[in-house]
């Protein structure tokens, strides 16, 4: 059951008890316990649901836009800041940089073509056309490939490139372009939000705290009602 329903509960059979035998602290405590445990209740409830007459009540719904406003504050303010993003430029390793993945999609048959026109437009052309022409370099296109993705796979491996990579992405305007895409993708994912949606997030983040104050709630409300029980004999 419910922590929150079992609270109230239980409350509501110590007043109605204390009531029916006749047993004024044990009906106080059962009162005042009810009435703190129904008072944390309703204020959990008005946080999340709006409450026709209840000034404030719905905060969360209501709020859904500064909510929002608050995400992205958060995230360019604190996480995505020019000095974390230059912070981890450079604390990371320039070794840890690996674009092989992006060499090995590049498709390098421009090159390979833009080669076979220079040679046939230099003073080698002559020469080529009597062996073939352009035909007889075919054969070497993929071997031409492959070589030139082995070496430049070999050239981002090294620490002088990896150097100069790092140094380029330091920059303040690189920084500053990267801050704004983030931010960008950032709008964009809190566009998708919806305040149903956010009302759910976070009642399923403090559900079970929110449950322990309505017990609280009716723990110190009985105790209340004890002292004020005694008090009044």
């Amino acid at each position: 059951m419910n922590k929150s329903i079992l609270t109230n509960l239980i409350a509501a059979i110590l007043m109605v008890v204390g009531y029916v035998l006749q047993q004024h602290i044990v009906m106080t405590i059962g009162l005042f316990a009810l009435s703190g445990a129904l008072t944390n209740w309703l204020a959990i409830h008005m946080l999340f649901e709006k409450v026709p007459g209840l000034y404030g009540s719905g905060v969360v719904p209501s709020r859904f836009e500064e909510f929002k406003a608050g995400i992205k504050h958060l995230m360019m303010k604190q996480f995505f800041t020019q000095e974390n993003i230059d912070r981890f430029l450079t604390t990371s390793s320039a070794s840890s940089i690996d674009l092989t993945p992006v060499i090995e999609k590049i498709d390098l048959a421009p090159s390979f073509d833009a080669l076979v026109s220079t040679i046939e437009k230099s003073s080698f052309g002559g020469m080529l056309a009597m062996f073939g022409g352009t035909e007889a370099l075919i054969p070497l296109k993929e071997p031409f490939i492959e070589k030139m993705k082995l070496s430049l796979v070999e050239l981002a491996q090294s620490e002088e490139f990896n150097a100069i990579l790092v140094n380029e992405l330091e920059k303040p305007n690189v920084i500053a372009d990267m801050q704004a895409k983030v931010a960008n993708i950032v709008d964009q994912r809190l566009n998708e939000l919806t305040p149903e949606l956010v009302k759910q997030i976070i009642q399923d983040m403090i559900k079970t705290h929110l449950g322990w104050l309505v017990v609280w709630g009716g723990v110190f409300g009985g105790i209340i009602g004890a002292v004020a029980a005694v008090l009044q004999q």
